[in-house]
């Protein structure tokens, strides 16, 4: 049972064998049904063809009961007794009565007229045959010796003498029980049979439908074994579940080769960035061991700054590839780009900071995070302005825009996509003294991205480039963020 197409036949098995023996039952059912309601119907005939005769006043003995082995009949009085019945029938079970014998004493009907009534001498009295629907019962009957089910049916009738008879007929249940039989017997022995093919059909379409499940699952088995993301699996020409299947995983291979690739470059990237620092800093050691005189501290602490930021940044950056989310805070980005601003006491080119008064500022998400999106945009803005830096923040359809702007040589069309990289410097910004590691604006997009914002690039009004931050404007009041949050 842990086989898929195992489970599949047994379950369309059992599925079919419960609705064939469902239906085998409603028709076995219906057929007994009919075949006991057209016995009740010939009992029915017959018992009124002799309640006929006994209305109109024909005697006991003088009875035409017909094909007494096929239709026996029992009549009997309002006090239950047997008063007349067919000439071989020797017991019988289902009239009300078990007796076979007429009483004596009973009274006898007879075809003529009353003799005290002269004016009606020759219009002979007649009997009432009942017009109610008979009343049905199931019995046997011995008829000659042989004893069999009949279906029997009671009418009653009152007689010219005002006697009140109850004519027994039946009908043989034989045919009936022949027939029930005999598809009964057929049913069980075809039900078998329609359950083996079920469940070879089954096996077979659910074997053949499962193959390329198995294709798939072998592809996938030998790329975890080779550990080579730049296969895939074979994907079916039909359009079904399977196939979708198969190009979803070939995707999912896609994506997880890229981003696999991608953390590759990453580590080596980090790596190279890290080396030159770590490398400085153990030269200018070494040489302040061997020779204190030569020692250059400023040297040493910038390359200490320098490795400590991007460790800072590497950081950030698993932080946000580990699926951190930011906080749920509302932050006022008018006040944070005022304050951001106010702190940058060294810059070369101090930034020039317009606000907005009219519409709202606030966005939702970690404040700590959204000052380090602003602080990267001016720091970029900084390494390449010539004379002017602006920064400025206002409202726009229902978003929170801030956009950093500077006069120097901008971003080429071509590049605009790729500065957002990892570790991608343009070729005027190569320089590892002026220039940063290549993480700044890859933090911030992926920051604005996380905060359900983008950041985009463009050129300025009057050269150079605009950076723009678009936030969507948070909905509700704000409360104090917690420790957590303001990182």
């Amino acid at each position: 049972m842990r086989s898929v197409r195992a489970r599949a036949a047994l379950g369309a098995t059992l599925v079919v064998a419960v609705a064939l023996t469902v239906a085998g039952l409603a028709v076995l059912l219906v057929l007994r049904g009919n075949l006991t309601d057209r016995a009740g119907l010939e009992a029915e005939v017959a018992a009124r063809e002799v309640a006929g005769q006994l209305a109109l006043g024909s005697v006991y003995a003088e009875l035409e009961l017909g094909d007494e082995e096929i239709h026996p009949v029992q009549v009997t009085d309002e006090a239950g007794r047997v008063v007349a019945v067919s000439k071989d029938l020797e017991a019988v079970s289902g009239t009300g009565t078990s007796e076979v014998e007429p009483v004596p004493s009973a009274p006898v009907p007879s075809p003529g007229s009353d003799d005290d009534d002269d004016d009606d001498v020759s219009t002979p009295a007649r009997g009432e045959v009942s017009s109610d629907q008979p009343d049905f019962a199931n019995g046997t009957a011995t008829v000659d010796g042989e004893t069999a089910d009949y279906r029997f049916a009671s009418v009653e009738l009152t007689t010219d003498k005002d006697v009140t008879l109850t004519v027994h007929a039946g009908a043989p249940l034989a045919a009936e029980q022949e027939a029930v039989d005999t598809v009964r017997n057929s049913m069980l022995t075809g039900l078998p049979l329609m359950l083996l093919v079920v469940a070879g059909v089954t096996w077979l379409v659910t074997r053949r439908a499962l193959r390329p499940v198995e294709g798939i699952r072998r592809e996938l088995a030998a790329i975890t074994a080779s550990e080579d993301l730049g296969r895939r699996v074979p994907e079916p020409d039909s359009r079904d579940e399977i196939a979708r299947l198969a190009r979803t995983t070939n995707e999912t291979l896609t994506v997880l080769e890229a981003s696999v690739g991608r953390q590759r470059r990453f580590v080596a990237d980090a790596s190279h960035e890290l080396r030159s620092p770590i490398a400085s800093l153990r030269t200018q050691l070494e040489v302040g061991a061997a020779h204190p005189e030569l020692l250059d501290v400023p040297g040493a602490v910038a390359d200490t700054v320098r490795l400590q930021g991007l460790a800072t940044d590497l950081l950030l950056l698993a932080r946000l590839d580990a699926g951190e989310r930011p906080g749920r805070t509302e932050v006022d980005l008018g006040s944070l780009v005022r304050e951001a601003v106010s702190q940058r006491v060294a810059d070369r080119i101090p930034p020039e900071v317009s606000v907005a008064d009219a519409g709202p500022l606030e966005v939702t998400g970690s404040r700590g995070q959204l000052a380090r999106v602003v602080g990267n945009l001016l720091d970029n803005a900084e390494r390449h302005a010539e004379h002017a830096v602006a920064v400025s923040v206002r409202a726009d359809r229902g978003d929170v825009l801030v956009e950093v702007t500077d006069d120097g040589a901008g971003v080429p069309e071509a590049e605009r996509d790729r500065i957002f990289e990892r570790f991608v410097r343009l070729d005027d910004a190569r320089s590892r003294d002026d220039g940063g590691a290549g993480l700044g604006l890859a933090i911030a997009r992926d920051v604005a991205t996380r905060h359900g914002g983008t950041l985009a690039v463009g050129a300025a009004s009057g050269g150079g480039a605009r950076f723009t931050l678009r936030l969507p404007a948070a909905a509700g009041g704000s409360r104090r963020p917690t420790a957590a949050e303001e990182g």
